[in-house]
């Protein structure tokens, strides 16, 4: 069982970028009166719904995540999306997700008949022997259908909670409706986790600290 995780492969653009392509309707050049007028710039810009020139900046990361958090990143169209496949490929290493506060929640007495007592132990052996059901019924299917129709077909024995890779980018304009819509107490817990995590390594790279201010991060 290993956490949801964001790696930020790469960024394009800045504040001044965005900036600049706001400013090309005039004039792009840049004077040290105009650099200083760049955050006012930006808020006033995302404020008045002049959001085409945030189009300009991109973010780039490396999603590790469940099946059912992935779902909610295929959502954001505006996103450019694409993942490992267990149509293409044999998923060999097994990942899973299981939420901590399942641990937490205790389950009924007929359950507990089975010698379980909270439903993250009875989700982690169930995640367990549908990984083993996976591999076998690939290998069976493999002998009788061939290696497509395998891969195919054993990947429904993998549930929600599966972890697949994703190469996932945004343009900033998108970014921030992924931001809104996701880093949420609304937003299920994990994608919300997700979405954090990607705002946090946006901060740290210092490039757009304007933008996240004019958006209000």
């Amino acid at each position: 069982m290993t956490s949801n995780t964001v790696q930020l492969l790469g960024y394009y653009g800045s504040d001044t970028i965005i900036a600049c392509s706001a400013w090309t309707s005039t004039s792009r050049e840049l004077s040290e009166e105009k650099k200083q007028r760049i955050p006012k710039l930006i808020k006033d810009l995302w404020s008045n719904g002049h959001e085409t020139p945030f189009e300009k900046g991109i973010v780039h990361f490396l999603v590790n995540c469940d099946i059912a958090s992935h779902i909610h990143l295929l959502k954001h169209r505006i996103s450019s999306l694409n993942a490992e496949s267990a149509r293409y490929r044999e998923l060999k290493e097994d990942k899973f997700y299981i939420p901590e506060d399942f641990y937490n929640c205790k389950i009924s007495d007929v359950m507990s008949l089975q010698n379980y007592t909270n439903w993250g132990d009875l989700l982690e052996d169930h995640t367990n022997t549908s990984n083993f059901l996976y591999h076998e019924c690939l290998k069976d299917m493999e002998k009788q259908y061939g290696r497509k129709r395998a891969k195919e077909s054993a990947r429904y024995f993998k549930l929600y909670n599966s972890q697949i890779q994703s190469d996932v980018s945004f343009n900033m304009r998108s970014f921030a409706n992924f931001l809104k819509l996701r880093y949420s107490d609304h937003a299920q817990n994990e994608i919300e986790d997700i979405a954090r995590q990607m705002l946090v390594l946006v901060k740290q790279t210092l490039k757009f600290e304007h933008t996240l201010k004019a958006w209000g991060y």
